[in-house]
């Protein structure tokens, strides 16, 4: 996934009401940037961070920036969760997920369980469909140790128990985690942030949801889908 125009770097001023950032750019201009991340953004909303907006010319847009990539531990990460349905739907459709190939459509947000979309649907003719729920992980804790969620996910967990129910009616389920960063190998449930969330995940692998983790080369220019990640449930 290519950025269709360069990215403007700045400093986070701060982080609040979850959808609005304040950045300092290199030239002193302060700008309200908009924050399309709802979620608690762990290690990545400090003051001080290095960011890098992208700007729109829509006039109906109120905000003409958007947040899209922060540096922190020396590593440039991926900010947006929705980034993580495009950069999967782009590795499935360039054969970069192994896991996924060969399949002969790719449908988004499809109606499925109680009241919820799959965020990829992957058919072919002969073959059980393939259920792809994605997440975006973008905390690390320890040393290439990338670990989710960064704060409690009811619908997380939610969407676990849906794609159990679809191996049950004898289809094919997969939990993939997107990591926005290239510095970790391993993706592990928070258990102490989310225990229900890691009984859950662990609860679903053992019904036959397959758990797959990919890391993200992440550049200025673009983010990409490279490698498969070990990933380790717990006990």
């Amino acid at each position: 996934m290519k950025f269709s125009q360069p990215l403007i770097p700045g400093r986070l001023v701060r982080r609040y009401k979850r959808f609005f950032a304040d950045v300092t750019l290199e030239d002193g201009t302060e700008v309200t940037a908009h924050c399309a991340n709802t979620g608690a953004m762990t290690g990545i909303k400090e003051p001080g961070l290095k960011v890098w907006l992208s700007r729109s010319d829509n006039p109906k847009r109120k905000l003409k920036y958007t947040w899209e990539l922060v540096e922190a531990e020396g590593t440039i990460i991926g900010a947006l969760p929705n980034t993580a349905n495009a950069l999967a739907e782009e590795a499935v459709n360039a054969g970069v997920i192994a896991e996924l190939a060969g399949h002969d459509s790719l449908r988004r947000e499809v109606k499925y369980g109680e009241n919820s979309r799959i965020d990829l649907l992957l058919e072919s003719a002969g073959r059980p469909p393939c259920w792809v729920e994605v997440k975006n992980v973008h905390w690390q804790r320890g040393p290439g140790i990338a670990e989710f969620p960064d704060g409690v996910t009811s619908r997380g967990a939610k969407h676990l128990g849906e794609l159990a129910a679809q191996v049950v009616a004898g289809d094919r389920a997969v939990q993939l985690f997107i990591v926005q960063r290239s510095d970790c190998h391993t993706l592990r449930p928070a258990e102490d942030i989310d225990p229900v969330y890691a009984a859950t995940l662990r609860e679903a692998a053992a019904a036959g949801v397959e758990v797959l983790a990919y890391a993200c080369h992440v550049t200025t220019d673009g983010i990409a889908v490279t490698t498969p990640m070990t990933v380790e449930l717990g006990v």
